[in-house]
Parts: C-alpha cells; structure tokens; sequence
C-alpha cells in the first residue's frame, strides 16, 4: 500500500527523549527531565476540583463545535482583563489544545501551494503541520542580529509574495519576545501586503520582569486588536496554567475565518474535549490565577538557577531567554553535535536536554534546548549534573 506523501514529516526530537528518560526511569534508573515544555505543577487545584466535581455529577456528552459558550465568554473577559481589549465571544472557538488550534487555522487561511513564512529557530509542529498540508514554508533566519524574531526588513527581503506569516513570542525555543513596537510593525505589513498573521501567544503570561517584559499580566503584546485586521491569536491552557495533558487550547477569530473553521471544527474532532472545557472555566477564577502566577514565581527562580551558572557551563551563545521556560544554547564548544550531545547527557549522566535539531535544521546541532519548567531545587541539581559531566568530555 502507499503511504501518503503528506505523512512523510520530520518526528518531534523532544517525544523521542521523553520515551528516552521514561525507559531509564522505568528500568530504576533516576532521571531529570528539562527536555520538555511541560510545566511541572500540573493544573490549579480549582481546576481539579471542578474536574472531580463533574465527573461525579456532569453532563459530558458533545458540546458546541466551537466549545460551550460559558467559556468562551470566559476567554473573551481574559482579554479586556489582561489586555484592555475587547473580544466578541463569538470569535473565540476553543481547539483540542494549541495544536488543534495551529491545524484549524492553516486548513481555513492556506490553499494548497500557499507560502507562509515563519522563524528559524522555531517550533517545528508550525512547518511540519504546513508541509503536511501541501503549503510551502519559508524559513527566515532569525539570530541574535533580530532578537532571534522575524522583522520587516526580512519580509520586504523575500523574492517572492507569502500568503502568511507565523510569529511567537514568547519564542520556543528561544524564549525571546515579541515588543509592542515590533508586533505593531509586523501587524501593519501583514495589511498591507494581504498577508495572514498567525499569532503563537501561549507562553503570555510566563515572562521576566528584569528580562524587558512588557506591561500587564501577559508581559507581550496581543494581536487580538481591532487593528489587527485579519489576524489570528493561537492560546492554550496548557503552559499558564500548566493543562498539557487536558489539550484545550482557543483561538481569537477575524470573522472570515469564524465559519470555516466552526465546520471544520466539527467535521475533524466534532467537539474538543468536554470535561476539560467546563474544568477549564474555573482556570479564570482569582485562584486559577493566582496558581499560575506562583507557578511563574517558581520559573523564575529555576531559570536564575541555569542563568547565573552560564559561566560554569561555557556555552558561548544563549537566547535572551525573556519569557517561556527555556534556555536556547550552543553547545558546539564540546565538539559534539546536538543529537549526540543530548544522547550521552542522558545516558551518561541521567539529564535530557532537547536537541535544536528540532527547531533548526540548519544550525540546529549546534544548539540544545533546556527547559526550566521545573522546581528550582531540580533545575539547579541538573544543571551541576551537565557541569560535571562535560568537564569530562
């Protein structure tokens, strides 16, 4: 039988050092994960216990394609809440996860054959959904010289017109943000120029003051504006709130895309899933709030405890790692590549690490991505565990 072309992408190096430490971990071998973008918290309490609550005594049979209205209208008060901006409920649509998310919104927005630009480093699930789809991607390389973020200068550079453009800040793997004037810039030459902007905002919120955040709660700014003509916001409560394994994400809608991706919607998964729907409302109360806000305490302090050890750990070029949880290095000075490096990390010294392989396939071996998702008290453990370690290479 043939198997589709369409398949034939790249897979997510990071779910192969997840399986990588579960084995070690399963055969009684101890393990510090910093591989995954997986907070370590888990979901707020209040989240849990509505979750209890309506298992013992729910209606969790299908819901709207779009999510039940009540947390929509929820989503839409997080943005006049957090970014002074008023969003009709009736543009949200809630995904099964972020991912979800990323899938609807290239279905609706990209024919076959359409050209979407996005950043190299960056997450790999945006080009291997598009190559998946039939669109061509076109990398920009974006490094220190463009806070490792997509510019103007970039998009007037291209030889040819690009249909879309994905943008994320804070950045995975990278960690850099989007500031107000760049998004504003970007937002306008997408306008201009016809072009559909993606927005990737699920690490808002997870951002470090002394590290140039922006104002507000979310510490970045939102393309959900009026003058964001035609753009798409993508969100989550996975990283925030710390919901991966619940896979709910949300989408902010300009209102041509609104019924495409409704139909689609509930042609592809019907509805997302119903329990962490009605669970997730309860994020938006103060206490679903204020467990994400000590979450990124604790992130913040993990990630001192890697910053202040760059010295120690002798790796040359780092990402300004201004919000996320990550830490995008090059490793290159051990004289081994990503793969390998990370291969023997583990299995020499019991830490996984993310190969940039991942989010770079052109630089990518150069680099590694640790993430500080984690308690401080790990995140300092491990770091000490790579030292040791690479003095004896």
């Amino acid at each position: 039988m043939k198997v589709a072309a369409r398949s034939q992408v790249p897979p997510f190096a990071v779910m192969e050092i997840i399986a990588a430490a579960n084995a070690r971990r399963a055969a009684g071998q101890r393990v510090l994960n910093l591989g995954a973008g997986e907070p370590s918290g888990g979901a707020p309490d209040v989240v849990r216990r509505r979750a209890r609550d309506l298992l013992a005594d729910g209606d969790l049979g299908y819901t709207e394609a779009a999510g039940v209205p009540g947390l929509r209208v929820e989503i839409a008060e997080h943005y006049r809440r957090w970014y002074g901006v008023e969003v009709d409920p009736g543009s949200v649509a809630v995904t099964t996860g972020s991912s979800g998310g990323f899938l609807l919104t290239f279905l609706a927005a990209f024919d076959v054959g359409a050209r979407v630009a996005l950043a190299r480093p960056g997450y790999p699930a945006y080009r291997n959904i598009l190559t998946a789809l039939g669109c061509e991607v076109v990398e920009l390389a974006c490094g220190p010289e463009t806070r490792y973020q997509p510019t103007v200068a970039q998009l007037d550079a291209l030889d040819r017109p690009i249909a879309g453009l994905v943008v994320a800040g804070p950045a995975n793997p990278t960690g850099t943000l989007v500031n107000p004037a760049a998004m504003d810039a970007l937002v306008a030459w997408c306008s201009e120029h016809d072009v559909r902007l993606i927005s990737d905002e699920i690490y808002h919120g997870i951002t470090y003051p002394d590290a140039g955040a922006g104002p507000g709660p979310a510490g970045a700014p939102t393309a959900a504006t009026a003058g964001a003509s035609g753009a798409v916001v993508v969100n989550s409560f996975s990283k925030y709130w710390g919901m991966t394994g619940w896979r709910l994400g949300w989408l902010v809608l300009p209102d041509d895309l609104v019924a495409p991706v409704d139909a689609l919607a509930g042609n592809l998964a019907l509805c997302p899933p119903t329990l962490a729907q009605h669970a997730a409302v309860a994020a938006f109360d103060d206490a679903g709030y204020a467990w994400a806000r000590t979450s990124v305490e604790r992130y913040a302090a993990s990630r001192a405890a890697v910053l202040d050890r760059l010295p120690d750990l002798g790796w040359p070029r780092v990402a300004p790692a201004e919000g996320a949880f990550y830490v995008y290095a090059d490793i290159s000075p051990t004289g081994l590549d990503s793969v390998t490096w990370c291969e023997r990390l583990l299995d020499e010294a019991g830490v996984a690490l993310t190969p940039g392989t991942d989010f770079d396939g052109v630089a990518g071996r150069d680099w590694a991505r640790l993430s500080f998702a984690c308690a401080p008290e790990v995140a300092a453990e491990a770091i000490d565990l790579v030292v040791e370690w690479q003095r004896r290479l």
